[in-house]
């Protein structure tokens, strides 16, 4: 019988976590014809990372922090209504991942491969990534099932779930608000 790593082990429950956070949010990207956005958000996790090591605060916190604005600007730019969503989110993709890689590089002091914080390494997972995962996606689940009525009437129907009361500037903001904490959960 061959016995296993911690470190393997570890790789499996984060990847269990993530995904059982991602699966249900997932959904309502795709619905919303808005698949492009996971995308958007990882690029925009590198110019996190630039921020936190510039200054020299936890790379999570400014993962956190741009992951929350980038979707601030995408709530924002289709409220307008001037853009189409997909336009939007190459935009700001591709911006937040050429001024992550211009900060980096000015910053001399800094040397980092940009690989490992691009596409990350599950097999480096500690026991505190993974009470931040289990922890953090208990609490993204508990309020995307608040939400998931409200959000659901308004990813099919905006006009009718208006109609009917609901409060769809807020869940709209939520609902980014949510795929921005998973991302840098993730």
């Amino acid at each position: 019988m061959m016995i296993l790593d911690d470190f393997f082990w570890r790789a499996v429950l984060a990847g269990i976590g993530v995904a059982m956070v991602a699966g249900p949010l997932g959904c309502f990207v795709v619905w919303r014809r808005m698949s492009y956005l996971g995308d958007t958000m990882a690029h925009s996790a590198l110019l996190g990372v630039a921020l936190g090591f510039f200054l020299e605060v936890n790379l999570m916190l400014g993962v956190f922090a741009v992951a929350l604005v980038v979707a601030l600007l995408l709530f924002f730019f289709q409220r307008q209504k001037q853009l189409a969503n997909d336009a939007v989110l190459g935009t700001l993709s591709h911006a937040s991942l050429a001024m992550g890689v211009l900060m980096i590089s000015l910053m001399v002091w800094v040397r980092i491969d940009l690989m490992a914080y691009l596409f990350g390494d599950i097999l480096a997972v500690s026991l505190v990534d993974l009470y931040w995962i289990y922890g953090g996606g208990f609490l993204i689940l508990l309020t995307l099932l608040l939400l998931w009525r409200p959000l659901l009437a308004i990813t099919f129907d905006h006009e009718l779930a208006q109609a009917e009361g609901v409060p769809v500037v807020k869940v709209e903001l939520l609902f980014m608000l949510l795929i921005a904490a998973v991302i840098a959960l993730s």
